[in-house]
Parts: structure tokens; C-alpha cells; sequence
């Protein structure tokens, strides 16, 4: 089973043997999106029945469950080359109360939860290099939105939302170590495109400021400013928050902390002033 991995950051797919193979219809795929999510960890039945059928079970829905459950160990044998019944026993278990998707067969975003990690505690250590590096390396696991291919019932679509905004913070980290390591005119563009996505981000729009800035290009910067700053106030009735406002001043004053000497050095100068 060396190799075989379950993906479920994109369309769900099963890797094997450098083929992609997932011949489930689409109700059993909900089940083993679900039990991909948490794998190792006992699934209860009757998550896996609100999951398929939210509030409106059918009579026959436990018969019907199991008969999804097979349909999975059978694909994932025929994926795995080993008999159904070393699925039953070392892969897809039944527990009391529920199904356990083993360790057997690896899950990439457990690969992702590792090196973004990894990457963070990095950054976090000032080694920005090497935690941009792993931070790379951790989006490059997302092949595509999360679980694009199932029709996602209640628990699933709340897993999901959890996976964009774990992204969306690897992506945060990840533009961090660059603009101090001095990439900022090469995040520009991508800093537009996610402040546009994400229009009240205030993180997102505070790093497209200091690019901006550190570019040479301080009125788009302060530009960005009031335009969040105008969106927070129509939509939220809030201002932007203390960071965020200390940044601007920063911006209109030169202050020399934002000048890229050490950026890691220079932007505690600022939070401290």
C-alpha cells in the first residue's frame, strides 16, 4: 500500500502507482470524503447519515450506508491490489458506532498539515527562507479547490470552509517571509488578486501596502488603504484596526522602520513605535 494516498485538496481522487482512480458514485463519495477528513479517527454512523441525508433519512439508510461502505473497500482494493477482506481488517474498519479510515493509505492534506507546520515554525524562528520554501512546498499539495467533485452535505461543507481559510493562512505566512526577504514587487499582482477575493482582509491588504510601498508606488498604497477603509466602514460599520491604521501613518510619515534593511527588524520597530 506504499504510495497510496487519498486526496481530497481538489477533486477527491485516489493516488496510486502515479494513477488517479476513484470510481465511486457520487453518495459513497461523500462517505469517503468524510472519512478521508478524518482519518484515524472513528467516523459515528450518524455523522455519516446526516452527512448523506441531513434530516430526511430514509428507512432503509443504515442498509444503504453499508452498502456504500462496500462499495469503497472494493474500490480501494482493486486500487490497492489486496483482497477485500485486508481492506476490512487494515484499511476501512467498522468500529462500534461508526468507520475508521486507517493510516494505511496516507491523505495529502496530512502531508500538507505537516509541511505547513513545518514552515510556520520556520518563519516563526526567523529562517524565512526555509519556511517560504516549505510553505511553497505545502500549497503545491492543492491541486484545486477542496472536495470540488462532492456534492458536500452539512459537515463536509463546514470541513471545507476550514480547508480555504487553513489555505488562505498558509498563503498569509508564506507572503510574509517573502516581503522579508525582499520579493515584494513580485507580490504585487498576487496581493491585488487576493485583496480582491478577500475585499475586508485586513492582513492581506497591510502586506499590499508595505509591497506597494517598498515599490516606490505610495499613493496606490495609501490608495489601498481608504478603500478598504471605506468597505469596512459601508459594510461593517468598523474601522480598520490599530496595525492596519499605524501602517498608513507609517506610510504617509516614510517612516524608515518599512525600508527592507532586515525586514523581520524593521516591522517590530514599527509595532513597537
Amino acid at each position: 500500500m506504499d504510495g497510496a494516498e487519498i486526496q481530497v485538496l481538489g477533486p477527491l481522487a485516489l493516488a496510486c502507482a502515479q494513477q488517479l482512480a476513484l470510481t465511486v458514485p457520487p453518495k459513497p463519495r461523500k462517505v469517503l470524503a468524510l472519512l478521508a477528513m478524518n482519518v484515524g479517527r472513528v467516523v459515528p454512523t450518524t455523522s455519516l447519515l446526516r452527512e448523506l441525508w441531513d434530516d430526511s433519512q430514509p428507512r432503509t439508510s443504515m442498509t444503504t450506508l453499508q452498502t456504500y461502505v462496500g462499495q469503497i473497500r472494493r474500490t480501494l482494493a482493486t486500487a490497492l491490489h489486496i483482497g477485500l477482506p485486508a481492506v476490512t481488517d487494515e484499511v476501512l474498519r467498522t468500529e462500534d458506532g461508526g468507520y475508521c479510515l486507517t493510516s494505511a493509505v496516507a491523505v495529502d492534506y496530512q502531508r500538507y498539515t505537516r509541511l505547513d507546520q513545518q514552515g510556520k515554525a520556520a518563519v516563526r524562528a526567523g529562517d524565512d527562507r526555509r519556511g517560504m520554501e516549505l510553505l511553497r512546498q505545502a500549497l503545491a499539495v492543492w491541486r484545486g479547490p477542496a472536495l470540488v467533485n462532492v456534492a458536500a452535505g452539512p459537515l463536509l461543507r463546514a470541513q471545507v470552509v476550514l480547508l480555504e481559510e487553513r489555505w488562505l493562512c498558509t498563503v498569509e505566512h508564506r507572503i510574509v517571509a517573502e516581503l522579508r526577504l525582499g520579493e515584494h514587487y513580485s507580490l504585487v499582482s498576487e496581493l491585488k488578486e487576493l485583496t480582491s477575493q478577500h475585499p475586508l482582509h485586513e492582513g492581506l491588504h497591510g502586506h499590499l501596502m508595505l509591497a506597494l510601498h517598498r515599490c516606490e508606488r505610495r499613493s496606490e498604497a495609501l490608495a489601498v488603504f481608504r478603500t478598504l477603509r471605506s468597505r469596512l466602514v459601508a459594510e461593517l460599520g468598523l474601522e480598520p484596526g490599530p496595525e492596519l491604521a499605524k501602517l498608513e501613518r507609517a506610510i504617509l510619515n516614510g517612516d524608515p522602520a518599512l525600508d527592507l534593511v532586515d525586514g523581520r527588524k524593521s516591522l517590530s520597530r514599527l509595532r513597537a513605535s
